[in-house]
């Protein structure tokens, strides 16, 4: 079959997932038999922050491999984290899928989250390892400009190649990234240039950059989309995000900066309290995308993601980590300050009066 016809099933799979969930297959609790027993779910209620169309593949698999349906609602990592602490007292999904370690960290620190690491983390370095024992990390991927090829080759320009090349005026109105408090990947973004600059130094050079951005996104993934279609110039994004159109034969190029980029470790975790009756089912996928066989389904589906797993196939040509300047990203410090920051943000940046 061919790619194009693979993305267009799995689409429409996760339109009618998104259908399914809001339509009330998600509520909480056990499923009493009669006697009183307990029965266990086919099913799984599923909040995601990956793209629509990547994750139905990986709900897709499962399925095929468990019998397992998958019912999922896609948010932004940001969003993701804010439901499910709105429904602390009553949550409605049992598993947070995708979406960066910050918002993890935050959760556990809210008590959000029940601990399950999966033995499948045996072949995962340790450094990815969190060590409250609680969520599972499943890919890495490094910031980087996103840049549209034709523009650029339209314009004469080099590729930015630093994070101070962004401020040319010759970007004006060509940047775009997501808003930090809503998208996990602008947020590391914010995060990133706070510690390579300093929380005083970062904002006025965030101000200088607002001048040409072109707009803030609701999320991470929105950005290089915009790009692919020349609506922006630059998308400040994660690798795999970037490279994502180019499946669909956008003319997207990446750019790294050389005085450093963060990263995220992608993750996923067991809501608590969310329905007793998945809860083993939640286990499972959660053991399904850390093994080789769920990540395999990174290179297989050309998400562009790196595993996590090191017996997991690595896509030719995709971006590793040691190929870039990455920094000593802290991602529990970011965590810790993300409302602080995130606020700040939007006061003196996106709040401020324009020139």
């Amino acid at each position: 079959m061919k790619k194009t016809t693979k993305r267009f099933f799995a689409l429409l799979l996760s339109s009618l997932m998104v259908l399914t969930l809001l339509t009330g297959c998600g509520g909480g609790g056990d499923k009493p038999a009669e006697g009183g027993e307990t029965t266990g779910s086919k099913e799984l209620t599923v909040y995601t922050a990956f793209p629509e169309a990547e994750v139905a593949y990986y709900f897709n698999a499962f399925e095929e491999a468990t019998g397992i349906k998958v019912n999922a609602l896609r948010l932004s990592a940001g969003e993701m984290l804010t439901r499910v602490a709105a429904e602390k007292d009553n949550p409605q999904a049992a598993l947070m899928f995708g979406g960066s370690t910050d918002n993890y960290i935050a959760a556990v620190d809210q008590g959000l989250l029940e601990p399950y690491q999966s033995p499948e983390l045996e072949n995962t370095p340790d450094t990815y390892i969190d060590p409250t024992g609680t969520w599972n990390p499943i890919y890495v991927g490094a910031i980087a400009f996103a840049c549209n090829k034709d523009w650029f080759a339209e314009k004469g320009y080099d590729y930015p190649t630093s994070w101070d090349d962004l401020l040319d005026p010759k970007y004006q109105g060509q940047i775009i990234m997501a808003h930090p408090a809503t998208s996990g990947t602008a947020y590391t973004v914010l995060a990133t240039l706070i510690q390579l600059k300093g929380e005083d130094a970062v904002w006025d050079y965030l101000k200088e950059l607002n001048k040409n951005m072109s707009q803030y996104t609701k999320s991470g993934s929105a950005a290089p989309n915009a790009v692919a279609l020349k609506e922006a110039a630059i998308a400040l994004t994660f690798s795999h995000d970037g490279l994502q159109p180019t499946t669909e034969g956008y003319p997207i190029e990446l750019s790294f900066p050389s005085d450093g980029t963060g990263y995220e470790v992608g993750a996923m975790a067991l809501i608590k309290g969310g329905p007793a009756d998945q809860q083993e089912n939640a286990k499972k996928f959660i053991d399904f995308m850390c093994s080789a066989e769920g990540q395999n389904l990174y290179a297989e589906n050309n998400s562009f993601r790196v595993p996590t797993n090191t017996q997991a196939t690595v896509a030719p040509g995709l971006v590793t980590l040691d190929s870039v300047a990455v920094i000593d990203y802290d991602a529990v410090w970011a965590a810790e300050n993300k409302t602080t920051f995130t606020e700040q943000f939007e006061a003196n940046i996106v709040a401020a009066p324009t020139e």
